[in-house]
Protein backbone atom coordinates (compact mmCIF):
# COMPACT_ATOMS: atom_id res chain seq x y z
CA UNK A 1 0.00 0.00 0.00
CA UNK A 2 1.20 3.51 -0.83
CA UNK A 3 1.42 5.36 2.47
CA UNK A 4 2.19 9.04 3.15
CA UNK A 5 2.30 10.53 6.64
CA UNK A 6 3.04 14.02 7.90
CA UNK A 7 6.39 14.20 9.63
CA UNK A 8 6.00 15.63 13.12
CA UNK A 9 8.30 15.83 16.15
CA UNK A 10 8.18 12.73 18.32
CA UNK A 11 6.58 14.73 21.16
CA UNK A 12 3.82 16.18 18.96
CA UNK A 13 0.28 15.69 20.22
CA UNK A 14 -1.03 14.29 16.95
CA UNK A 15 0.46 10.85 16.47
CA UNK A 16 0.37 8.82 13.24
CA UNK A 17 -0.93 5.33 12.73
CA UNK A 18 0.81 2.71 10.59
CA UNK A 19 0.07 1.41 7.13
CA UNK A 20 -0.78 -1.89 8.81
CA UNK A 21 -3.49 -0.23 10.89
CA UNK A 22 -5.04 1.32 7.78
CA UNK A 23 -4.94 -2.03 5.95
CA UNK A 24 -6.52 -4.01 8.76
CA UNK A 25 -9.29 -1.48 9.33
CA UNK A 26 -10.05 -1.32 5.59
CA UNK A 27 -10.40 -5.09 5.39
CA UNK A 28 -12.57 -5.27 8.53
CA UNK A 29 -14.85 -2.32 7.79
CA UNK A 30 -15.03 -2.37 3.99
CA UNK A 31 -14.05 -5.92 3.16
CA UNK A 32 -11.49 -4.58 0.69
CA UNK A 33 -7.79 -3.72 0.59
CA UNK A 34 -6.58 -0.15 0.93
CA UNK A 35 -4.25 0.78 -1.92
CA UNK A 36 -3.18 4.26 -0.74
CA UNK A 37 -3.42 6.41 2.38
CA UNK A 38 -2.44 10.07 2.67
CA UNK A 39 -2.47 11.89 6.00
CA UNK A 40 -4.35 15.18 5.83
CA UNK A 41 -3.17 18.25 7.69
CA UNK A 42 -6.69 19.38 8.57
CA UNK A 43 -7.48 19.79 12.26
CA UNK A 44 -5.25 19.85 15.31
CA UNK A 45 -6.74 17.08 17.42
CA UNK A 46 -7.57 13.87 15.56
CA UNK A 47 -5.24 12.30 12.98
CA UNK A 48 -6.94 12.03 9.59
CA UNK A 49 -6.21 10.04 6.41
CA UNK A 50 -7.66 10.02 2.92
CA UNK A 51 -7.75 6.34 1.97
CA UNK A 52 -8.17 4.92 -1.52
CA UNK A 53 -9.74 1.47 -1.43
CA UNK A 54 -9.63 -1.23 -4.07
CA UNK A 55 -12.87 -1.44 -6.05
CA UNK A 56 -14.42 1.78 -4.66
CA UNK A 57 -14.99 4.80 -6.90
CA UNK A 58 -14.43 7.30 -4.10
CA UNK A 59 -11.94 7.45 -1.25
CA UNK A 60 -12.96 7.29 2.38
CA UNK A 61 -11.71 9.21 5.38
CA UNK A 62 -10.27 7.49 8.45
CA UNK A 63 -10.04 9.63 11.56
CA UNK A 64 -8.19 8.49 14.66
CA UNK A 65 -8.67 10.01 18.10
CA UNK A 66 -5.65 10.52 20.36
CA UNK A 67 -4.78 7.65 22.65
CA UNK A 68 -6.90 7.93 25.84
CA UNK A 69 -3.89 8.70 28.04
CA UNK A 70 -3.05 11.72 25.87
CA UNK A 71 -6.50 13.31 26.20
CA UNK A 72 -7.29 16.09 28.65
CA UNK A 73 -10.39 15.58 30.79
CA UNK A 74 -12.11 18.59 29.22
CA UNK A 75 -11.45 17.13 25.75
CA UNK A 76 -12.06 13.49 26.53
CA UNK A 77 -13.73 11.25 23.95
CA UNK A 78 -14.59 14.08 21.58
CA UNK A 79 -15.04 11.63 18.73
CA UNK A 80 -17.68 9.76 20.72
CA UNK A 81 -19.36 13.07 21.44
CA UNK A 82 -19.45 13.83 17.72
CA UNK A 83 -20.96 10.43 16.97
CA UNK A 84 -23.60 10.89 19.68
CA UNK A 85 -24.58 14.21 18.08
CA UNK A 86 -25.36 12.83 14.63
CA UNK A 87 -29.03 11.99 15.32
CA UNK A 88 -29.61 15.67 16.15
CA UNK A 89 -27.99 17.06 13.00
CA UNK A 90 -30.52 16.09 10.35
CA UNK A 91 -30.98 19.80 9.64
CA UNK A 92 -27.52 19.88 8.03
CA UNK A 93 -27.24 16.20 7.04
CA UNK A 94 -26.75 16.97 3.31
CA UNK A 95 -23.58 18.91 4.20
CA UNK A 96 -22.02 16.28 6.44
CA UNK A 97 -19.99 13.14 5.75
CA UNK A 98 -21.77 9.86 6.44
CA UNK A 99 -20.33 7.47 8.99
CA UNK A 100 -19.36 4.13 7.45
CA UNK A 101 -18.11 2.68 10.74
CA UNK A 102 -17.35 3.74 14.31
CA UNK A 103 -15.13 1.59 16.51
CA UNK A 104 -14.48 2.25 20.19
CA UNK A 105 -13.34 -1.34 20.93
CA UNK A 106 -9.57 -0.64 20.64
CA UNK A 107 -9.27 -4.09 19.13
CA UNK A 108 -7.23 -3.23 16.03
CA UNK A 109 -5.66 -0.07 17.46
CA UNK A 110 -5.69 1.46 20.93
CA UNK A 111 -7.62 4.53 19.74
CA UNK A 112 -11.19 5.35 18.79
CA UNK A 113 -11.67 5.76 15.05
CA UNK A 114 -14.31 6.69 12.49
CA UNK A 115 -14.50 5.78 8.82
CA UNK A 116 -16.48 8.36 6.88
CA UNK A 117 -17.43 9.22 3.33
CA UNK A 118 -15.30 11.70 1.42
CA UNK A 119 -16.63 15.28 1.19
CA UNK A 120 -16.15 17.06 -2.12
CA UNK A 121 -14.85 20.59 -2.17
CA UNK A 122 -11.90 22.61 -0.94
CA UNK A 123 -11.19 23.42 2.73
CA UNK A 124 -12.56 26.84 3.63
CA UNK A 125 -9.22 28.35 4.71
CA UNK A 126 -7.70 27.38 1.34
CA UNK A 127 -10.54 28.47 -0.95
CA UNK A 128 -12.07 31.54 0.72
CA UNK A 129 -8.99 33.80 0.30
CA UNK A 130 -9.16 33.19 -3.46
CA UNK A 131 -12.41 35.16 -3.72
CA UNK A 132 -12.69 38.98 -3.74
CA UNK A 133 -13.48 40.08 -0.20
CA UNK A 134 -16.86 41.65 -1.10
CA UNK A 135 -18.09 38.17 -2.04
CA UNK A 136 -17.25 36.81 1.40
CA UNK A 137 -20.59 38.11 2.64
CA UNK A 138 -22.20 35.21 0.77
CA UNK A 139 -20.10 32.77 2.78
CA UNK A 140 -20.88 34.29 6.16
CA UNK A 141 -24.56 34.51 5.31
CA UNK A 142 -24.53 30.77 4.61
CA UNK A 143 -22.65 30.14 7.85
CA UNK A 144 -25.31 32.10 9.74
CA UNK A 145 -28.07 30.02 8.19
CA UNK A 146 -26.30 26.74 9.04
CA UNK A 147 -25.67 27.85 12.62
CA UNK A 148 -29.27 29.00 13.06
CA UNK A 149 -30.50 25.59 11.98
CA UNK A 150 -28.27 23.82 14.50
CA UNK A 151 -29.15 26.21 17.33
CA UNK A 152 -32.85 25.61 16.78
CA UNK A 153 -32.43 21.96 17.83
CA UNK A 154 -33.63 21.43 21.40
CA UNK A 155 -32.00 19.01 23.82
CA UNK A 156 -32.67 17.00 27.00
CA UNK A 157 -30.32 18.83 29.36
CA UNK A 158 -27.19 20.98 29.54
CA UNK A 159 -23.59 20.02 28.80
CA UNK A 160 -21.78 17.80 26.27
CA UNK A 161 -24.12 15.80 24.05
CA UNK A 162 -22.55 12.46 25.01
CA UNK A 163 -22.62 13.30 28.76
CA UNK A 164 -22.42 14.37 31.44
CA UNK A 165 -25.77 16.13 31.23
CA UNK A 166 -26.64 18.74 33.88
CA UNK A 167 -30.01 19.99 35.08
CA UNK A 168 -29.02 23.67 34.84
CA UNK A 169 -26.92 25.78 32.55
CA UNK A 170 -24.94 27.24 35.46
CA UNK A 171 -23.84 23.75 36.49
CA UNK A 172 -22.63 22.96 32.98
CA UNK A 173 -20.67 26.22 32.64
CA UNK A 174 -19.18 26.02 36.13
CA UNK A 175 -18.05 22.42 35.74
CA UNK A 176 -16.56 23.13 32.33
CA UNK A 177 -14.48 25.99 33.73
CA UNK A 178 -13.36 23.84 36.66
CA UNK A 179 -12.39 21.02 34.33
CA UNK A 180 -10.35 23.29 32.07
CA UNK A 181 -8.62 24.74 35.13
CA UNK A 182 -7.82 21.24 36.42
CA UNK A 183 -6.39 20.26 33.04
CA UNK A 184 -4.18 23.35 32.98
CA UNK A 185 -2.96 22.67 36.51
CA UNK A 186 -2.32 19.04 35.61
CA UNK A 187 -0.13 20.29 32.77
CA UNK A 188 1.88 22.42 35.19
CA UNK A 189 0.27 25.75 34.26
CA UNK A 190 -1.20 28.40 36.52
CA UNK A 191 -5.01 28.41 36.41
CA UNK A 192 -6.09 30.60 39.33
CA UNK A 193 -7.81 32.92 36.86
CA UNK A 194 -9.99 30.11 35.50
CA UNK A 195 -10.73 28.95 39.05
CA UNK A 196 -11.91 32.49 39.79
CA UNK A 197 -14.09 32.40 36.69
CA UNK A 198 -15.65 29.11 37.84
CA UNK A 199 -16.34 30.58 41.27
CA UNK A 200 -18.00 33.58 39.66
CA UNK A 201 -20.19 31.32 37.50
CA UNK A 202 -21.29 29.41 40.60
CA UNK A 203 -21.90 32.59 42.57
CA UNK A 204 -24.03 34.22 39.86
CA UNK A 205 -25.83 31.05 38.82
CA UNK A 206 -29.06 33.02 38.74
CA UNK A 207 -27.91 34.99 35.69
CA UNK A 208 -26.75 31.88 33.88
CA UNK A 209 -29.92 30.03 34.79
CA UNK A 210 -32.04 32.54 32.94
CA UNK A 211 -31.18 30.11 30.12
CA UNK A 212 -33.75 27.37 30.64
CA UNK A 213 -34.01 25.71 27.23
CA UNK A 214 -30.97 23.69 26.08
CA UNK A 215 -30.12 24.27 22.42
CA UNK A 216 -27.53 22.45 20.32
CA UNK A 217 -24.21 24.29 20.04
CA UNK A 218 -21.81 23.41 17.22
CA UNK A 219 -18.84 23.83 19.55
CA UNK A 220 -16.27 24.58 16.85
CA UNK A 221 -17.93 25.63 13.60
CA UNK A 222 -16.04 28.29 11.67
CA UNK A 223 -14.08 28.58 8.42
CA UNK A 224 -11.70 25.71 9.24
CA UNK A 225 -14.59 23.25 9.50
CA UNK A 226 -16.26 24.01 6.19
CA UNK A 227 -15.70 22.85 2.62
CA UNK A 228 -16.31 25.15 -0.35
CA UNK A 229 -17.15 24.46 -3.96
CA UNK A 230 -13.99 24.60 -6.08
CA UNK A 231 -15.38 26.58 -9.01
CA UNK A 232 -18.45 28.48 -7.76
CA UNK A 233 -18.55 32.22 -8.67
CA UNK A 234 -19.05 33.14 -5.00
CA UNK A 235 -18.00 31.20 -1.88
CA UNK A 236 -20.44 28.29 -1.58
CA UNK A 237 -20.47 25.92 1.39
CA UNK A 238 -20.63 22.29 0.27
CA UNK A 239 -19.65 20.56 3.51
CA UNK A 240 -19.41 20.85 7.29
CA UNK A 241 -17.16 18.57 9.31
CA UNK A 242 -15.61 17.81 12.69
CA UNK A 243 -18.45 18.86 14.99
CA UNK A 244 -16.94 17.01 17.93
CA UNK A 245 -17.27 19.72 20.60
CA UNK A 246 -21.05 19.96 20.50
CA UNK A 247 -22.92 21.07 23.61
CA UNK A 248 -26.43 21.61 24.88
CA UNK A 249 -26.72 25.14 26.18
CA UNK A 250 -27.07 28.82 25.40
CA UNK A 251 -26.45 29.50 21.68
CA UNK A 252 -24.59 32.68 22.66
CA UNK A 253 -21.92 30.45 24.23
CA UNK A 254 -21.07 28.81 20.90
CA UNK A 255 -17.63 29.28 19.35
CA UNK A 256 -19.34 30.29 16.11
CA UNK A 257 -21.09 33.22 17.80
CA UNK A 258 -17.83 34.26 19.39
CA UNK A 259 -16.04 34.31 16.05
CA UNK A 260 -18.90 36.05 14.24
CA UNK A 261 -18.78 38.84 16.86
CA UNK A 262 -15.05 39.50 16.83
CA UNK A 263 -14.78 41.84 13.83
CA UNK A 264 -16.97 44.38 12.08
CA UNK A 265 -16.19 43.24 8.55
CA UNK A 266 -17.72 40.88 5.98
CA UNK A 267 -18.80 38.58 8.77
CA UNK A 268 -21.56 41.04 9.68
CA UNK A 269 -23.53 39.20 6.98
CA UNK A 270 -23.68 36.26 9.41
CA UNK A 271 -26.32 38.09 11.44
CA UNK A 272 -28.51 38.72 8.38
CA UNK A 273 -29.41 35.04 8.22
CA UNK A 274 -28.83 34.06 11.84
CA UNK A 275 -30.73 36.90 13.49
CA UNK A 276 -29.49 39.65 15.77
CA UNK A 277 -27.90 38.57 19.06
CA UNK A 278 -29.42 39.36 22.43
CA UNK A 279 -27.82 42.53 23.80
CA UNK A 280 -29.51 43.02 27.17
CA UNK A 281 -27.28 43.47 30.26
CA UNK A 282 -27.65 39.86 31.45
CA UNK A 283 -26.73 38.50 28.01
CA UNK A 284 -23.68 40.78 27.85
CA UNK A 285 -22.54 39.58 31.27
CA UNK A 286 -23.03 35.93 30.30
CA UNK A 287 -20.95 36.55 27.19
CA UNK A 288 -18.03 37.49 29.43
CA UNK A 289 -18.27 34.12 31.19
CA UNK A 290 -18.43 32.39 27.83
CA UNK A 291 -15.37 34.28 26.65
CA UNK A 292 -13.47 33.16 29.75
CA UNK A 293 -14.33 29.56 28.93
CA UNK A 294 -13.22 30.03 25.31
CA UNK A 295 -9.94 31.64 26.39
CA UNK A 296 -9.26 28.85 28.87
CA UNK A 297 -9.86 26.19 26.22
CA UNK A 298 -7.63 28.07 23.77
CA UNK A 299 -4.86 28.27 26.38
CA UNK A 300 -5.08 24.51 26.85
CA UNK A 301 -4.91 23.97 23.09
CA UNK A 302 -1.92 26.31 22.80
CA UNK A 303 -0.15 24.30 25.47
CA UNK A 304 -1.03 21.07 23.68
CA UNK A 305 0.47 22.47 20.47
CA UNK A 306 3.66 23.64 22.21
CA UNK A 307 2.94 27.37 21.74
CA UNK A 308 4.61 28.59 24.93
CA UNK A 309 4.61 32.29 24.04
CA UNK A 310 0.89 32.23 23.24
CA UNK A 311 0.20 30.51 26.57
CA UNK A 312 2.09 33.27 28.41
CA UNK A 313 0.22 35.97 26.52
CA UNK A 314 -3.14 34.40 27.32
CA UNK A 315 -3.07 35.48 30.94
CA UNK A 316 -3.43 39.17 30.14
CA UNK A 317 -6.46 38.52 27.97
CA UNK A 318 -8.17 36.42 30.62
CA UNK A 319 -7.38 39.03 33.29
CA UNK A 320 -9.07 41.80 31.29
CA UNK A 321 -12.26 39.78 30.67
CA UNK A 322 -12.36 38.53 34.26
CA UNK A 323 -12.04 42.09 35.57
CA UNK A 324 -14.99 43.16 33.42
CA UNK A 325 -17.07 40.23 34.66
CA UNK A 326 -16.19 40.90 38.30
CA UNK A 327 -16.90 44.62 38.22
CA UNK A 328 -19.89 44.68 35.88
CA UNK A 329 -23.30 45.77 37.17
CA UNK A 330 -24.58 42.19 37.41
CA UNK A 331 -21.62 40.88 39.41
CA UNK A 332 -20.74 40.56 43.04
CA UNK A 333 -17.07 40.12 43.92
CA UNK A 334 -16.26 36.52 44.93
Amino acid sequence: MEFHRIERPAQAFQQPVTAGHISRISRRVLGRDAVAAVELGLGMYNTTYKVTVEGLDRPVVMRFAPEPARQFASERELMRNEYATLPYLSVIAPLMPRVVAADWSHDLIGRDYLVQTWLDGVPGPDRLPGYPRPTWTSYFRQLGEITRGVHDVRGPGFGPVAAPVYDTWSQAVTESLRQIAADLEGAGLEAADLRRAAALAAERHDVLDEITEPRLLTGDLWTVNTMLAAEAPVPTVTGVLDLDRTWWGDPAADWTIRMASRKQDERLAFWESYGEPDADPAARWRSLLYELRHLGAVRLEQHRLGQAAAVRDSYAGVAAVLAAALTGPLSRVV
